[in-house]
């Protein structure tokens, strides 16, 4: 579904070059969860900002489904992000004026295909139901705990039915307890068919994807089973 190759970064000024990423190939999966680990600066969030079409490689090729994407157009880019990708960010990036209801319905106003109110409303109430927050549909999201929080940021990305979850850091603004909890709503979600790639910094939470790929100052260094490291630790 997901295919890179090759994929390079540089970011420019007029007295330094940083090569954020060298020569990354990856492949996803539809159904895979894979994590993306590494020491801070390596790569990791420039990497997903590629994957989910917020930023561009300077060199390489990328294509999701049929898509080229090294051919298209910032409008172009932006109409398939939204179909397709979904973000759930460390911030939550919700609006505390509008209601829990609302900032989940948000993504659905910039779709090229239009929605009726009933469907926005089917929609929206079924991915509250997926992350167990029916009942705070009307509460503002500054009302909530922080792990509820991230559970509407969640709802969010997956009001479009996204073809993947894109995650970074999900746990970083939380207390343990919350972030086992969040975590282990994105198992489910992989559970149930969610294709989710996710960024994180802690190994525990990295043992949680099937496939954990491990960069380090830019470069990859491979793709493992969660199982096999596990087996080596003990």
């Amino acid at each position: 579904m997901i295919v890179l190759k090759n994929i390079n970064k540089v970011f420019e000024t007029e007295e330094l070059q940083t090569h954020a990423l060298r020569n990354i190939s990856l492949e996803i999966a539809k159904g895979d969860f894979i994590s993306i680990s590494g020491p801070s600066g390596c790569g990791k969030s420039t990497l997903l900002s590629i994957i989910g079409l917020i930023d561009q490689a300077t060199s390489g090729s990328y294509t999701i489904g049929a898509h080229d994407v090294t051919t298209l157009t910032l409008d172009q880019a932006a109409e398939l992000r939204n179909e397709h990708i979904g973000f759930v960010f460390q911030a939550f990036n919700l609006i505390d004026e509008i209601s829990v209801f609302d900032n989940v319905a948000l993504p659905l106003k910039y779709r090229s295909e239009k929605l009726s109110k009933v469907a926005v409303k089917q929609r929206v109430e079924s991915c509250l139901q997926k992350v167990g927050l029916s009942h705070r549909v009307q509460h503002k999201p500054n009302q909530l705990s922080g792990g509820q929080q991230q559970r509407v940021a969640i709802a969010r990305a997956l009001v479009t039915d996204p073809s993947i979850l894109l995650v970074d850091e999900p746990t970083g603004n939380l207390d343990s307890k919350s972030g086992d909890q969040v975590m282990q709503l994105i198992a489910e979600l992989h559970q149930q068919g969610t294709t989710v790639c996710m960024v994180t910094h802690d190994p525990r939470y990295a043992d949680m994807a099937p496939r954990q790929v491990k960069l380090f100052d830019g470069e990859l260094l491979g793709t493992v089973a969660s199982s096999q490291l596990i087996s080596q630790r003990a």
